[in-house]
């Protein structure tokens, strides 16, 4: 079967193309053959291809998804394709994730324990396991949440947004002595008190960080700091 992709390119003009797909293409293997075989200038980003690193985000019919997960076939025709906003878009779909990465934590730990599973027993000489973050850094979330997309490429007002929020939840779940120093980091409307709780951030998350619940333990241990009488710094 066939399919029309149009393409929002920098500048606000489109492209249209026509791909062959089946019922398990996805949208980055349909960019892939548009690059090959109409377009070979067409910008996008991509690396792993199965949902692991997050590079190949867009906004589809609307939605913001990862395009290699992403099949043609569940998508309503013609698939319009935009590039993440609000980040500051390189080329056609290719954005640039450095505000993404410059918000977290700093020092921040990228490795965590491995939960325990009943039938995964480490050989007698491995005293346990570690593993890569949930969090594949993709900028769904953010593309999503309405403070930072309200104002586009400059925010409505300064928020570091839920991605960098939910990294220093992890923070101090895997480091709590750095508890203080770190809440203290985000007490402010910039910080937690920024979220307006849409919710938008966990229900687009593709690896269940669940960026607003994040917020709203972070926002309850400051709470917690504080002397009854006096009041969270809300914006």
């Amino acid at each position: 079967m066939t399919a029309t992709i149009r393409i929002v390119r920098a500048g606000g003009g489109q492209s249209e193309f026509t791909v062959q797909v089946g019922e398990f293409t996805t949208l980055l293997d349909a960019l892939e053959q548009i690059r090959g075989e109409q377009d070979e200038g067409l910008l996008y980003r991509h690396s792993c291809h199965h949902g692991s690193c997050g590079t190949c985000g867009v906004i589809a019919n609307g939605k913001r998804v990862l395009s290699c997960v992403t099949r043609v076939s569940e998508l309503a025709q013609p698939v319009e394709l935009r590039p993440l906003t609000p980040y500051s878009v390189i080329g056609d779909l290719a954005i640039d994730p450095a505000p993404l990465y410059s918000k977290f934590p700093d020092d921040a730990s990228i490795l965590r324990p491995s939960e325990a599973q009943p039938d995964a027993i480490p050989p007698a000489e491995i005293p346990g396991f570690t593993r890569f973050e949930n969090c594949i850094e993709c900028g769904l979330c953010e593309s999503v949440c309405p403070v930072l997309s309200a104002g586009g490429v400059t925010p409505s007002r300064p928020f570091m947004g839920p991605a960098a929020l939910a990294a220093y939840s992890r923070e101090i779940e895997k480091h709590p002595e750095r508890a203080d120093e770190l809440l203290n980091e985000i007490d402010s409307p910039e910080g937690v008190w920024g979220c307006d709780r849409a919710l938008q951030c966990s229900l687009v998350c593709p690896v269940e960080v669940y960026p607003a619940k994040q917020i709203a333990v972070l926002q309850r241990k400051i709470e917690a700091r504080k002397a009854p009488e006096q009041e969270p710094r809300r914006h």
